[in-house]
């Protein structure tokens, strides 16, 4: 991924923060050259000094065959926003794209195991519905092993992040605060998520 050097983010601990918020992405892999790529959620976990990814494939879903063939990319790219001329100083500018975007790169391997798989759930239930684990521990242990037998799951050990922060680093204090205010105003969450995002990095330089 293309970053500029002023919206570079090495800090790992903010990269594992905005995958933890924006957790579903796409992973992807090659097979003969052709990439191909699926849309999953994901649970971030550090383990001592290793970043690891959670996550599971329908086993219906051939992509899984892949994981282990060659180093695999994970993209997560939330949240973004268009970014209106109107709000800059002078007339001769363009409109440009707001986002934040993380690339995490790295091997997978297959846990097939039953006591593993289960892990993966539970970790799953943790990330997304805390309060769904009452239910799913009262669940048969004949259903959930039904449905294991329906899934792949894996884990990445991720090898290298790539994190852009692209927010408007390169305006003017004026700019930026118009453009925020008029993100604050958006009826689009997504948008004024970006908004958000802006005022601490205003806040961080």
């Amino acid at each position: 991924m293309y970053i500029s050097k002023q919206n570079l983010t090495t800090d790992e601990n903010e990269i594992i923060e905005f995958i933890t918020q924006y957790s579903f992405a796409a992973i992807v892999t090659s097979n003969n050259d052709r990439p191909n790529a699926s849309h999953l959620p994901f649970v971030i976990e550090k383990r001592g000094d290793k970043t690891i990814l959670i996550g599971h494939f329908a086993k219906a879903n051939p992509q899984w065959k892949e994981l282990l063939n060659n180093e695999v990319l994970v993209v997560f790219s939330e949240p973004h926003a268009y970014i209106s001329p109107k709000l800059y100083d002078k007339e001769l500018n363009v409109p440009t794209w707001n986002y934040i975007a993380v690339h995490a790169y790295g091997k997978a391997r297959i846990l097939s195991e039953t006591t593993h798989m289960l892990e993966v759930m539970e970790k799953s239930i943790n990330a997304f519905e805390a309060d769904y684990m009452t239910q799913w521990n009262k669940l048969p242990e004949e259903y959930k092993l039904k449905m294991l037998n329906g899934i792949v799951a894996f884990e990445i050990e991720v090898s290298s992040f790539e994190a852009s922060k692209k927010l408007s680093q390169n305006k003017t204090s004026a700019e930026q605060h118009r453009i925020i205010e008029s993100l604050s105003r958006s009826e689009h969450d997504v948008e004024r998520q970006i908004g958000i995002y802006m005022k601490k990095e205003i806040k961080d330089l």
